[in-house]
């Protein structure tokens, strides 16, 4: 990939080793970080590859105003420079290729109406390989009736979602969420993607996650226990191995994200609630009974396996401890440092079996990881 941006903008921070040299520069770095374990030596290392361009169906863009004499407004995209000021762009060559088209078209637009461009201060993007497309206008300024009208006008033009936001005020057109359709080991499975929540952002290696897993783990009789569930992204086509699956997350938009995908997928083998880790382990324990759980009785589940997509602050004490109970964990982390962290004590009860890197953020030092361990017995 070339990008005229690289060497300027502060989110491509490793651009001059192309694809292939920063993602050997990662594996490196992760072969290094992981050496001290010795199961991590005995096994293969397997690789998830991003596309080297047009990987990424959401992003966010600042809005940058420059104004002439007389007081007219040009309008450009921005970032984040790597001197940390102000970088206007044109284009963007990691976004999807359809959000790429769609960037100077929609600018173009919004420039023409002084409504729509008036204290616009951001603008996002949502896309799936459905070709849905969600636009998020972010502004500094309460959106009255004259935006709706022709925000309306624009998303029929671009046949796009919009939705307005600016303090304490969201403005829904059509629909505040886009539809997504994943092929998974010839399964394909359907989700819905609400704007605000979390959303992994490069299809492709999302999809490569995903199958890793499922290759990796063994068809069970047993439970899944699932924390940090999110929507449902990974809950889903796990349960495929499952007699059922409990997962928890802590955010609402997220649960009820999960709970629509568990329907558009004709899944009844999932159960979701809305606990944190910390509150998921009580309830387990019976220290603490919880009013969300008056519909489940934890008693019917048997679980031999535990499934954790932690923040980056990877897992607390308690949600370490409880881990370490199951028979199979599978662990995908966001942060190798906190997982070699959390790693030093699972495998003092659990061997690795399985290791891989997702490269989820291409040109940026940023890596994901996937972790499969069974219990010593």
């Amino acid at each position: 990939m070339n990008c005229e941006y690289f060497g300027k903008c502060g989110s491509c921070t490793i651009h001059d080793l192309g694809y292939d040299g920063q993602l050997d520069f990662k594996i490196q770095r992760e072969k290094e970080r992981f050496s001290n374990f010795s199961d991590f030596s005995n096994i293969n290392l397997d690789i998830v590859k991003s596309d080297e361009q047009n990987f990424r169906n959401r992003a966010e863009f600042k809005i940058w105003k420059n104004f002439d004499e007389e007081d007219r407004a040009t309008l450009s995209y921005a970032m984040t420079s790597v001197d940390k000021n102000v970088l206007e762009i044109n284009s963007c060559q990691i976004v999807s290729s359809q959000i790429q088209e769609l960037m100077p078209k929609l600018l173009e637009e919004i420039q023409k109406n002084k409504t729509l461009s008036f204290k616009l201060f951001a603008i996002e993007f949502l896309n799936s390989s459905t070709k849905d497309m969600l636009v998020t206008l972010i502004y500094h300024k309460k959106l009255e009736v004259d935006w709706n009208i022709l925000a309306l006008e624009l998303s029929k033009k671009f046949n796009i979602k919009i939705i307005g936001r600016s303090r304490k005020q969201k403005v829904v057109l059509e629909n505040d969420y886009i539809d997504e359709k994943l092929l998974i080991n010839n399964t394909s499975y359907n989700f819905r993607y609400i704007e605000g929540g979390f959303t992994q952002p490069n299809t492709k290696v999302n999809i490569g996650m995903i199958q890793w897993v499922l290759d990796n783990i063994k068809n069970s009789n047993k439970d899944l226990c699932e924390l940090y569930c999110g929507g449902g992204n990974f809950t889903i086509p796990l349960s495929s191995k499952f007699r059922k699956v409990l997962a928890t997350e802590i955010s609402k938009t997220s649960i009820k994200s999960a709970k629509v995908n568990c329907e558009l997928n004709n899944n009844t083998k999932i159960d979701f609630i809305r606990m944190s880790a910390e509150e998921f382990v009580q309830a387990l324990e019976e220290k603490r009974v919880f009013s969300r759980l008056k519909d489940i009785n934890l008693k019917d589940y048997n679980f031999d396996s535990i499934f954790v997509d932690p923040p980056r602050a990877g897992l607390d004490d308690t949600t370490r401890a409880l881990v370490k109970d199951f028979d199979q964990i599978i662990y995908v982390s966001c942060n190798p440092e906190t997982l070699h962290r959390d790693l030093e004590e699972l495998t003092k009860t659990h061997k690795i079996e399985n290791f891989a890197l997702f490269d989820q953020f291409a040109y940026t030092h940023h890596i994901e990881t996937g972790v499969i361990l069974r219990k010593v017995k």
